[in-house]
């Protein structure tokens, strides 16, 4: 209502733009429909005074969410980027220095320590990048620019539960510009089903506490279908001619290793593939040309996480220098 109105108000010529409205009425009244949200849903009026304090429309995150890169490049391109020689050797260094720590969560939640610091690393290298962005400031500006406003709007929501949990206060719930939070860039709603109190101190610490981050990403693996027996996948050499309709990661194009023998796939020097009863699906991220894999469904796991294939393989390729 407040944004048709905006809009027909500027179309009238009244010299106000809609970025003036948005971050004066029509957004200062959004904001009052969240509280009315948030004390239905019984979040405590502290909670709501302290969230809410001063926050404003923030224009550069509605034009970040709009101007995602669109140029894709290859993973020939990506990957180094990703993951390049300083990460991997930063990777293996941290994980030797919280060793301990990692095994003990990866032997109770049935993940390999070396993934846990492979996403360590791909989202936030290792908590060094972790936005500062206002949480519950980001995530109304995006919930009352609307294109995707059910969305944040329950993200709000559990943001607000968080703090009333008093997981974090108001002033220290930071991270990027669409909400992503802490150490391991959970959403509100991923943090609510998935963080994990790792040094059990009775709050849950993503932003500075590494025993909660490492837990906490541990437990959304392993509470998403992560077996530790296997890892995630292998880079392959494809037959000269393969039907493109076996490509993908949907339930029903996965085959065995067996099968996928059969079809011409090999291991990327052209041994065969190994003798192991599992299955997997053939994925080429750069359509018909670049690099081809064969992945298990600890890949498919990852792609639960974030569904690109560029994040999930960069993820796998750290995984793999992690020693």
């Amino acid at each position: 209502m407040y944004k048709r109105l905006i809009s027909a108000l500027v179309a009238l010529g009244l010299g106000l733009s809609t970025s003036t409205w948005a971050a004066d009425v029509g957004f200062d009244e959004y904001v009052s429909g969240l509280k009315v949200e948030a004390r239905e849903k019984g979040i405590s009026e502290s909670i709501i005074n302290s969230a809410f304090e001063g926050i404003q429309f923030i224009e550069r995150a509605v034009v970040a969410d709009k101007n995602q890169p669109e140029r894709k490049l290859t993973l020939d391109e990506y990957l180094p980027r990703a993951v390049p020689a300083w990460k991997i050797a930063q990777a293996n260094a941290l994980y030797r220095q919280h060793q301990a720590v990692l095994d003990r969560v990866g032997r109770h939640l049935g993940v390999q320590p070396r993934f846990i610091v492979a996403l360590w690393g791909v989202e936030s290298n290792f908590g060094r990048l972790m936005g500062n962005y206002n949480v519950i400031e980001a995530l109304s500006t995006l919930a009352y620019e609307g294109r995707r406003e059910a969305f944040f709007r329950n993200q709000v929501m559990a943001a607000l539960e968080i703090l009333d949990a008093g997981h974090i206060t108001p002033k220290k719930m930071k991270g990027s510009w669409a909400g992503a939070m802490g150490q391991p860039q959970f959403m509100p709603t991923s943090f609510l089903s998935f963080a994990v109190d790792g040094n059990k101190d009775g709050r849950i610490d993503i932003w500075e506490t590494e025993a909660d981050v490492f837990a906490s990403a541990a437990n959304y693996l392993h509470q998403s279908g992560w077996d530790d027996q296997y890892t995630w996948g292998r880079q392959v050499q494809l037959p000269s001619r393969i039907d493109a309709d076996l490509f993908g990661v949907e339930k029903s194009k996965g085959r065995s290793l067996a099968e996928w023998q059969r079809l011409g796939v090999r291991r990327l020097n052209g041994q065969a593939l190994p003798r192991v009863d599992i299955q997997a699906w053939l994925i080429q991220p750069d359509d018909n040309k670049g690099r081809a894999y064969l992945v298990y469904n600890n890949y498919q796991t990852l792609l639960k996480w974030n569904r690109s294939h560029y994040f999930a393989l960069a993820v796998s390729h750290l995984a793999d220098q992690i020693r």
